[in-house]
């Protein structure tokens, strides 16, 4: 049977509601409330990572380290803040690409001229003189195009071998390879 709260008021007359018997209060107590964690400069603490490229799928590790940048991987992610670690990225002219993508995947410019559109395809870049664009460029098409996605990118450091000048910082190394199996390619 459906009580109304016509019924209600008629059974209970001037009775106040948190005295009815399985009625909800009108407001939420202290107890009933929670509050919303925000990150403020204090709070955020900066780590360096380092990730070795070597035979990983670009835009897996592309995604880990947007990731990382943002600071989504913290249980205290705040989105407006620069909340992510320090990543470096070594033997990035190393990495791998599914399907045809290493020749078919074009990077486009403009020289301002007209008629002056050029590309270079992935594999042009990464056999030239700076192949670690491939994955800088992967990587800030993940992150917001805004200033606080210019400072998170600044965060990134790509080297093309093995060698890095961040010894000082004491990086800890995270295996990307091992994290799933479709992380890595054999060339």
């Amino acid at each position: 049977m459906f009580i109304g709260a016509l019924d209600l008021l008629a059974a209970f007359g001037d009775t106040p509601p948190s005295e009815i018997p399985g009625a909800r209060p009108r407001f939420k107590t202290e107890s009933q409330t929670m509050k919303t964690f925000t990150a403020t400069p204090a709070d955020i603490e900066k780590k360096w990572i380092l990730i070795d490229a070597e035979g990983v799928v670009l835009g897996r590790l592309a995604t880990i380290v947007a990731n990382i940048l943002r600071g989504k991987n913290k249980p205290t992610f705040t989105p407006h803040m620069d909340m992510g670690d320090n990543v470096i990225v070594i033997n990035a002219d190393k990495i791998q690409m599914t399907g045809n993508k290493r020749a078919d995947k074009r990077y486009y410019w403009h020289t301002g001229h007209p008629g002056g559109i050029k590309f270079r395809t992935a594999e042009q870049v990464l056999s030239g003189n700076h192949p670690e664009r491939v994955v800088e460029k992967a990587v800030e098409r993940m992150i917001t195009r805004n200033r606080l996605g210019r400072q998170q990118m600044s965060n990134l450091r790509v080297y093309a071998g093995a060698a890095h000048p961040h010894e000082a910082q004491q990086p800890t190394v995270l295996d990307v390879k091992s994290m799933n199996p479709k992380n890595t390619r054999s060339a």
